[in-house]
C-alpha cells in the first residue's frame, strides 16, 4: 500500500494576503484554489502564486505545522517564505 504525503502551503493571493492550507495532493488542491474552487478565501481573494510548500511523511505533523503558520503574523509568514529561517522553526 502506497504511503501519502502530505503538504502545507502558502498562496500569495492578488490583494497580497496569504492563505494557509494542507492537502494530500497540492496539484489538484492548487488547480482548484486558482479556478476559485479551493475554498471561501482563495474564491473572495484570487490566487496569485505558490508563495511556499512543506512536505510531511503524515496528516498528524502536516495539521499541527498548518495551524503553526495560520497562527503566525504576516511578517513571520514571509520570513518562512524567504527561506531565511530555514524549514523549521
Amino acid at each position: 500500500m502506497a504511503k501519502w504525503k502530505w503538504y502545507v502551503y502558502i498562496l500569495e493571493c492578488l490583494d497580497g494576503s496569504y492563505y494557509t492550507g494542507r492537502t494530500w495532493n497540492f496539484d489538484i488542491r492548487g488547480e482548484q484554489h486558482y479556478n476559485k474552487l479551493g475554498s471561501k478565501y482563495t474564491k473572495e481573494h484570487g490566487v496569485k502564486r505558490l508563495a511556499y510548500l512543506e512536505e510531511f511523511e503524515n496528516f498528524e505533523e502536516a495539521s499541527l505545522r498548518e495551524k503553526q503558520i495560520k497562527g503566525w503574523s504576516r511578517a513571520k509568514k514571509q520570513k518562512l517564505m524567504s527561506g531565511e529561517w530555514g524549514r523549521w522553526i
